[in-house]
């Protein structure tokens, strides 16, 4: 990969994304996905994807899909600062800079026009941007014409796989790198969010009806209005916000206006923005906003994506939703790290009660999660739910996600109640994995009666895969094949008496007709979990 700016090197998560891309085409499929959290930077990761592929095309170009005019000269502008030595054309309405172009951003609407798309000669990768729009017919119709059916490399790249009206399956064949936000966080690339509920006693949401998996849009902003939620949400903003930056989401564009006039009129100057707005209009209203001049944008779903405002620093969701991809969408646009910016506020607005069930700050985040006090951050009240739950080591924050690649192993990897993946090498030693949580790398550890906890002699973290299979060589190694071998005859005989008085008198719940391995499993599982605890506790100490 060639030279960039400080700012465009790819981080490890983006690194990794790139790479199983490149890793996923060498496969069977060809229509490959990356879901990455809004702030994550997916457009410098398809600009250095596009960087490290040129050439490899042997004179073929790159081909960037976008539906929003913010998108394609956001895209347009990072692949210049990735590679100033390319040409980037932009083709949309009446530009067609496509003739000497490496790469070429296109819009979507430009590219469903057949005459426009057929000018267009020698692609041989194209990049999708939002897209979990690609399964509407125009997208479908440019894909086919550019062979994403026939066997050429094509990316997507979304915060959120979900489209109400489906279809997404029909278009891509495999999501091949995912992040949480909640990781996004704990590694130090967006910032910690907190939330508080907005209650509009007048508000009426189970009066609303659901189409297509959420609630309806006009019915929403009906009900708004009716119950004088702009001017409940403007008072509330001004109390927990009052010293924010921050966006409104609307349902439609009269509550957005609605409740800009609120804002306005709370001591809070405040601008409307929609999508037919008139460009030059909403230009200004974004202007303003980057001045300062206005502190809060409302809007009807326009800023969902392509809207980079990074000191914004509270999210306002009048816009309640079923859809948790929606609401990460909302949510996200608060979460960018700012100079000064210690945390975003995300405000919920909702009904007294309500029986449809909707998204909210814990939908950011894949892990279960209650929020017991509003006070809290979302990482702190994981964290709290995980200590709870799962009895978590200090010694390193582990926390190792539960991979295919542990149970498609020959190995007899288990996993402890919070969450630490061994393998059991004899009755009285482990070796056992520790997470990494600055780069998604695994320590190494042995544990023995004789000399505690210890590590290789050259401790540095490795990828999953590697420590993996690091791990396993060291157990057959140190212990019995016939101990560490998942598929070991022993494992299907009955349990033992031994075996199951042990687990009577240690209260360890054994399903009837268990096998001896799985009842040798699960002591395995409460003697190394006693022992991690046993040292938690001397740690803190």
């Amino acid at each position: 990969m060639s030279d960039t700016p400080e700012t465009f090197t790819p981080r490890p998560y983006q690194a990794e994304a790139i790479k199983a891309l490149i890793a996923g085409w060498q496969g069977p499929h060809n229509r490959l996905a990356v879901v990455l959290p809004t702030g994550a930077g997916k457009t410098v990761v398809f600009s250095n994807l596009i960087d490290e592929l040129l050439p490899q095309l042997n004179g073929a170009r790159a081909l960037v899909i976008a539906h929003r005019e913010e998108l394609i000269e956001q895209a347009a502008a990072k692949i210049r600062a990735v590679r100033p030595d390319l040409r980037v054309g932009v083709v949309k309405a009446e530009r067609d800079e496509h003739h000497d172009a490496d790469v070429i951003v296109a819009s979507i609407q430009t590219l469903a026009v057949e005459r426009r798309r057929n000018a267009i000669q020698n692609i041989g990768v194209v990049i999708v941007d939002e897209c979990h729009h690609a399964a509407a017919r125009s997208y479908m119709t440019v894909l086919e014409h550019f062979g994403a059916w026939r066997g050429l490399p094509v990316a997507g790249f979304t915060a959120t796989m979900t489209r109400t009206d489906g279809g997404l399956a029909d278009v891509w064949q495999d999501v091949v790198f995912t992040l949480d936000i909640l990781e996004m966080i704990e590694d130090g690339y967006l910032c910690d969010v907190r939330g508080k509920r907005v209650i509009v006693e007048g508000l009426d949401l189970d009066a609303v009806k659901s189409r297509a998996g959420d609630l309806q849009d006009g019915q929403l902003g009906q009900a708004l209005d009716d119950s004088g939620a702009a001017h409940v949400v403007a008072e509330a903003y001004r109390l927990h916000a009052g010293d924010r930056a921050g966006v409104v989401f609307t349902p439609t564009v009269d509550t957005a206006q609605s409740m800009a006039d609120a804002f306005t009129a709370a001591g809070l100057p405040a601008a409307a923005v929609w999508g037919d707005m008139p460009r030059d209009d909403r230009a200004g209203a974004l202007e303003k906003y980057r001045r300062g001049d206005v502190q809060v944008l409302t809007n009807c779903m326009v800023l969902t994506e392509g809207f980079d405002a990074p000191w914004t620093s509270c999210a306002v969701i009048a816009r309640p939703t079923k859809s948790a991809g929606l609401y990460c969408q909302m949510a996200g646009r608060a979460l960018r790290l700012w100079d000064g910016k210690k945390d975003a506020l995300i405000l919920d607005v909702m009904g007294a009660s309500t029986r449809h069930k909707l998204a909210s700050i814990v939908d950011l985040t894949g892990r279960e999660v209650v929020m017991q006090d509003e006070d809290q951050t979302l990482r702190e009240a994981v964290r709290e739910a995980e200590e709870k739950a799962q009895r978590r080591l200090d010694l390193s924050r582990i926390q190792v996600e539960e991979i295919d690649l542990f149970h498609g192993s020959s190995v007899r990897w288990l996993k402890t109640e919070s969450g630490v993946w061994f393998i059991p090498v004899t009755d009285a030693a482990y070796v056992f994995l520790i997470r990494n949580p600055v780069d998604r790398t695994y320590w190494l550890r042995r544990f023995d009666a004789n000399n505690g906890v210890v590590g290789p002699k050259h401790d540095v973290p490795l990828p999953l895969a590697d420590a993996k299979a690091w791990l396993e060589q060291q157990a057959r190694a140190m212990g019995s094949r016939w101990l560490a071998t998942r598929s070991a005859p022993w494992r299907n005989r009955p349990a033992s008496v031994k075996q199951l008085n042990f687990c009577r008198m240690n209260r360890i719940h054994v399903p009837a007709g268990s096998t001896a391995g799985e009842v040798s499993d699960l002591q395995a599982i409460h003697q190394f979990t006693t022992i991690l605890d046993r040292l938690n506790a001397l740690v803190a100490a």
